[in-house]
């Protein structure tokens, strides 16, 4: 489980980097449509001005005059007009598709935000579930380990114990043994014993005590 923190800990390191690198990467895209949208609609809205003017009655009469003296050739007849409209089409269509790509940049922004927060907090639950268990682990272990060491304990003194019982019991059976060893030769003794006090009690029983007459 520590290892399972760790790598989720690089992740998501790895992760804030990315976003890091993606919002850098989405101010400038924004930055760079912005400024030219900005510059390219001040061009646009000066050539505006600009054919604006020629478009002017005057200019539009000495236009017709000119074309009237020399016709242009096949497949230009009136270039300047598609000129002018093809220039400022043009240039709005590249201020329209710069809009159009800050759009999508915001709204890629704008998942990348939703999907690297998801990311985190997935993360982040992984990993405090993980250091609970691990805590719980922990404790658990350290229980153990309590009781570990008590059991130690408790065999230690139960092997005194019964080293001190077994020293009894070879103490008693030592004795035991000497007993049973020495009971037939005591018991002979005390047989001889018996048997002196009664012929002792019968020389006692059977004498006249001659010398305390006399006496």
């Amino acid at each position: 489980m520590n290892a399972d923190i760790a790598d989720a800990q690089k992740q998501l390191q790895a992760a804030g980097e990315v976003r890091t690198k993606q919002n850098a990467a989405f101010k400038r895209t924004v930055a760079d449509q912005q400024a030219t949208q900005k510059l390219l609609s001040q061009a646009l809205a000066v050539l505006k001005s600009v054919y604006d003017k020629k478009a002017s009655a005057a200019a539009g009469s000495a236009l017709l005059q000119i074309e009237g003296a020399q016709a242009p050739p096949a497949g230009f007849s009136g270039y300047k007009k598609q000129a002018s409209g093809g220039v400022l089409g043009l240039l709005q269509q590249i201020i329209n598709d710069a809009k159009a790509i800050e759009a999508e940049a915001k709204h890629d922004e704008a998942a990348a935000i939703t999907a690297y927060e998801v990311f985190t907090k997935a993360t982040k639950d992984t990993v405090d579930e993980k250091n609970e268990k691990v805590q719980h682990a922990k404790k658990h272990r350290a229980k153990v380990e309590a009781n570990l060491v008590q059991a130690t304990k408790d065999k230690a003194s139960n092997g005194l114990e019964l080293e001190q019982l077994s020293n009894a019991k070879a103490n008693i059976h030592a004795e035991c043994d000497f007993v049973t060893k020495n009971f037939d030769i005591r018991q002979a003794g005390r047989d001889e014993e018996i048997e002196a006090l009664k012929q002792a009690k019968a020389i006692l029983a059977g004498s006249n005590f001659g010398f305390l007459q006399k006496a």
